[in-house]
């Protein structure tokens, strides 16, 4: 079910919120927290009921492993566990290592199986091989809640999470709000809140602001990202060539689409959580306004750069070994990031041009180079651009296509008027006539980019903007004018994910 559908937004949230509260207030809080897993269960299952089983079994078995990892130095056979760095388990001794390495295994093998095995067979199959693709279907959201549950385990054998019962904890991984898309969130800051029995009522504060933050985020997607959408999809996927302009049009579309996008629905999902009473963490922070490609990965989807830091980069090494382990650690890191997000040598590609590029800026630290303000700005926001065309690309030629438009290889066309001016420039190759040939990007599209500079370099994010009357008025207007445009094609990007 998508944040911005009539069905969403006029039944499904409003249903959820009243009947959540109102079994609340009378007292039956149990089953306050069993409608609300029952109805996001029921969210998940929206476009195919097949998923369901995964999910619950995925849940079952991390719940069983991360239950045994948490009883760890507490259960009545801590005191040989302690001795022997491990739990029993029919009276053999097995390390809470090996159970903590079986669940990693289990995740990744679930996310392995669904999301790799025919990316793994085709690609076996270039290499001189014949097998049958499996065509495996992609479970929705299986990225983020296998990530969401690899940190969960880690955290129960490092006894940083309470016990709960399973009602919490599919609670904790089916919470409707983060489900499909994130935030990726850990046990320590969820379930704190679920219990406390401050947020078992409403808070009409929380409900101000959540319709507020809720409100932006729906406007970033229906009315910025989906407009951004119909001129990059062209220039990637349709368009035979592209012109210098063109190029430059197609790439920048997309990079505004999904920033617009993705933090919609990271401000969606943080609004909708806090009618709830539930605070989930903040996942942007202005990225395009960083100065180096570090703190980009610091301001862009927090949550995803926070687990790759913790429960990949320090468990490899981290820069405990010297600087050349350091940056076989920070590449590696980013590699397998990229290839987290899809079955596609485009996200390896995407992937291993970041990792270069924080080993680059590393070394360059090290040799205490710093760039000027201004500079280190317009070369950390054209890298990011630049990569996001393989991140987008759905093959090489794709990305190619783009790039070469971008590098003027396909003409640079200049307005017939300004012909006899600079007539000189034909010399050069520089073309006359219309300045967007292939008809799909327009001067809305330049609006819409220099909006889009201006917003993200400019204005501030949603989660810091004050709950006033001029801010309430402003937020209004804007669910008005997205929900007059519900209805259209959309799709979340990182649902794909």
């Amino acid at each position: 079910m998508l944040f911005n559908s009539y069905e969403f937004i006029l039944a499904f949230l409003p249903v959820t919120f009243f009947v959540y509260f109102w079994l609340n207030g009378a007292k039956l809080v149990i089953a306050a927290k069993a409608w609300l897993v029952l109805c996001s269960l029921f969210f998940y299952s929206w476009w195919n009921v097949a998923y369901l089983p995964l999910i619950l079994t995925s849940m079952l078995v991390n719940y069983a492993i991360g239950t045994s990892l948490g009883k760890g130095e507490s259960s009545g056979k801590a005191a040989l566990a302690s001795m022997a760095g491990a739990s029993i388990a029919g009276g053999r001794v097995i390390s809470r290592k090996a159970v903590l390495t079986a669940g990693v295994v289990f995740n990744l093998g679930l996310l392995g199986y669904f999301k790799y095995a025919d990316f793994f067979v085709a690609n076996m199959n270039v290499l001189g091989a014949d097998f049958a693709l499996p065509n495996v279907v992609l479970p929705l959201a299986i990225s983020f809640f296998t990530f969401q549950q690899i940190a969960y385990l880690v955290d129960s054998y490092r006894e940083e999470t309470r016990e709960y019962d399973f009602l919490n904890y599919a609670l904790f991984v089916t919470f409707f709000p983060q489900l499909i898309a994130g935030p990726i969130v850990h046990h320590k800051e969820m379930m704190p809140q679920f219990a406390s029995r401050w947020n078992l009522v409403k808070r009409y504060r929380n409900i101000a602001l959540g319709l507020f933050i809720f409100s932006m985020g729906l406007f970033k997607k229906v009315v910025i990202a989906d407009n951004f959408a119909q001129w990059a999809t062209p220039g990637f996927d349709v368009a035979p060539t592209l012109n210098f302009f063109e190029a430059w049009a197609t790439s920048l579309s997309y990079t505004f689409q999904l920033y617009f996008d993705f933090s919609g629905y990271t401000d969606m999902a943080i609004g909708a959580a806090l009618l709830f009473n539930i605070k989930l963490p903040i996942n942007f922070n202005s990225p395009y306004k960083a100065l180096d490609i570090q703190d980009f990965w610091r301001r862009w989807h927090i949550t995803l750069s926070r687990f790759l830091r913790d429960y990949l980069y320090i468990p490899l090494g981290g820069n405990r070994n010297g600087p050349t382990s350091t940056y076989l650690n920070l590449f590696a890191t980013f590699l397998l990031g990229g290839l987290w997000h899809g079955a596609s040598w485009m996200f390896v590609i995407w992937g291993a041009l970041h990792g270069l590029a924080l080993v680059m800026h590393r070394f360059w630290r090290q040799l205490g180079f710093v760039m000027p303000a201004v500079l280190a700005w317009i070369v950390t926001f054209n890298f990011i651009n630049f990569t996001w065309i393989f991140f987008r690309a759905k093959e090489l030629d794709d990305a190619m296509k783009v790039i070469k438009g971008m590098l003027g290889a396909e003409g640079v066309v200049i307005p017939s008027r300004l012909s006899s001016t600079f007539r000189m420039l034909e010399k050069l190759g520089v073309e006359f006539g219309s300045l967007l040939s292939n008809g799909f990007i327009n001067h809305l599209t330049l609006v819409f980019i220099a909006a889009g500079f201006f917003v993200t370099l400019v204005l501030k994010n949603s989660w810091q903007s004050r709950l006033g009357m001029p801010g309430l008025v402003m937020a209004s207007i804007m669910f008005a004018i997205s929900f007059s445009m519900l209805g259209g094609e959309s799709e979340f990007l990182y649902f794909n994910f």
